[in-house]
């Protein structure tokens, strides 16, 4: 199930909101993990298996490494099951295609054989359920939380459907508390419904109505001309950014309504200064995971220049493996790996802050845009093929021409992401004007769905 379909706005959400709202608190939590599993069960029920299995086994590992703590130990062998457990896991599943892939391709240059393989089907979410649940174990071997003794609630929070497929990453310690407490109030509801209205918008009037521009570019193996390929560039610039944040938008939009906060996941990221400042607002509850969780794991800043950079590589480039199996993404977070590395060298930080704000920004921006060009494509290949047509190499034979509403939601998409306020911003300072605006965006929306419903988030595939 999807949120921009009529299935969920229709019938899920209202039947969730019912039963939030009329059952009593020891009821809550129970009843939206079974909405969740329904939630998630829409598309493979028996994937819903494997969720329960990774909360259980995480849950069970938590106890026994917290037990261990309260006699003077520490649980280590535990975390390392733990962790072997769920890396395992989503290893198989994201990462087993690509290995034999890789393999077939080594035996076919060499005159062998490829291996015989029926492709293993990706879960939807399982990126970001099992961080969650892997976080959870972390913090009670660190000593930062206390294992729970209530399986509902940890399940609950496992599952919970707002942020189950595709984020924000939200960790057990920053809402344990309000998993037990929690309740719908009225102005979390009227934030939460600010925040579904705007998010629903950038996804459907934005990001699918972007879409078409963007497969003229990338999708027909080249990208038609120079022109077609910067175009196509900007449109999936501005897709990817409306597209995700539009998802968490209604996650945390989702979360207010049913009484829980969410951390916020995205905070105005094209108008960063730098790469470092652009990992601070894109993809926020990503960030600071891998910060937390692997980048000082391994050591971070601690051991001088030279090792923080190799840590911030490989930091970045284990990231960029995590969005999918493809080296393009192992690429594009190499690439970002280098350029937070370059950022760190005195001498170019300092030739970096002397430049004005808004030539910093075009040239951080550049940088991203760059990058996206290996998010993208399919192949390192077609990347190349990419990059020589943005500099002007010929490449194929030209495509239709934009419309003037692709031209017109360009042109607007860029001023909202460049010039507009986040959409925390939006809601917390909100005016009549706001919701009058966020009320017709909203409206609209439902009437483009009506024409194209079911549309999937690109962050689904991750």
């Amino acid at each position: 199930m999807v949120f921009a379909s009529g299935v969920f706005l229709y019938w899920f959400l209202p039947l969730v909101l019912l039963g939030a709202i009329s059952l009593p608190r020891a009821l809550r939590n129970p009843f939206l993990t079974v909405a969740s599993f329904v939630f998630y069960g829409w598309w493979r029920p028996d994937y819903s298996l494997l969720m329960l299995a990774t909360a259980a086994f995480d849950f069970g590992t938590g106890m026994v490494i917290d037990r261990a703590r309260q006699r003077g130990g520490r649980g280590t062998g535990w975390l390392v099951v733990s962790l072997c457990a769920n890396l395992g896991l989503l290893g198989w599943f994201k990462y087993a295609n690509l290995a034999v892939g890789s393999w077939n391709s080594l035996m076919t240059l060499s005159g062998n054989d490829p291996v015989l393989w029926t492709s293993v089907l990706l879960p939807v979410g399982i990126s970001f359920y099992t961080f969650q649940s892997m976080s959870y174990t972390v913090d009670v071997w660190r000593g930062e939380l206390r294992a729970t003794r209530n399986f509902g609630d940890f399940l609950c929070f496992v599952s919970l459907f707002p942020q189950l497929v595709a984020g924000p990453i939200v960790r057990y310690r920053d809402v344990a508390e309000q998993m037990a407490t929690h309740r719908c109030s009225l102005p979390f509801f009227a934030q939460g419904c600010l925040f579904v209205m705007l998010g629903l918008a950038k996804k459907v009037l934005l990001a699918d109505v972007l879409a078409p521009v963007v497969a003229l570019s990338f999708d027909h193996g080249a990208p038609g001309g120079t022109d077609t390929a910067w175009l196509g560039l900007s449109a999936y610039t501005l897709q990817i950014y409306f597209d995700f944040s539009g998802y968490s938008d209604m996650a945390i939009g989702l979360g207010l309504i049913i009484g829980l906060r969410f951390p916020f996941n995205f905070d105005s990221p094209y108008k960063a200064e730098s790469i470092t400042d652009f990992w601070r607002r894109w993809h926020m509850t990503l960030s600071t995971w891998l910060r937390d969780y692997l980048y000082i794991g391994i050591g971070g800043n601690r051991a001088g220049p030279w090792r923080t950079r190799m840590n911030l590589m490989l930091t970045m480039l284990l990231g960029g493996l995590w969005h999918g199996a493809n080296w393009t993404f192992v690429a594009w977070g190499g690439l970002h790996g280098l350029l937070l590395s370059l950022e760190r060298v005195p001498l170019l930080a300092k030739a970096r802050a002397a430049l004005p704000r808004f030539l910093r920004i075009a040239l951080t921006l550049g940088a991203v845009m760059a990058a996206w060009v290996l998010f993208r494509c399919d192949s390192l290949g077609a990347a190349g093929s990419y990059f020589a047509a943005l500099g002007g190499a010929p490449s194929g034979s030209g495509t239709e021409p934009l419309n003037a509403l692709q031209i017109a939601l360009l042109i607007i998409g860029g001023s909202i992401a460049l010039f507009g306020r986040s959409t925390q911003h939006l809601v917390h300072k909100a005016t009549w004007a706001t919701l009058g605006w966020a009320a017709l965006v909203f409206f609209m929306s439902l009437i483009h769905l009506h024409w194209q419903d079911h549309v999937p988030f690109l962050y689904y595939q991750f």
